[in-house]
């Protein structure tokens, strides 16, 4: 089951981690661009440890750290 429109979501993106610079996009969170697939998984795993934070991996192989 999704959320209804009028609620507001239960988590906050805190940053984006990838590595296609086509999907770099402005917004309240971080976003990273990585050069490769070792560099940004160790990016976002750093800085998910530093902000106590969890990570999401999407279908594109991009990374969403997320604080719920």
């Amino acid at each position: 089951m999704g959320r209804e429109p009028t609620q507001k979501p239960n988590y906050e993106i805190l940053a984006f981690v990838t590595t296609n610079q086509n999907r770099v996009l402005s917004g309240k969170q971080l976003t990273l661009l990585a050069n490769d697939e070792e560099e940004q998984k160790t990016m976002t795993q750093d800085i998910a440890k530093a902000m106590k934070a969890d990570v999401v991996q999407l279908k594109s192989k991009d990374y969403l750290i997320i604080r719920v």
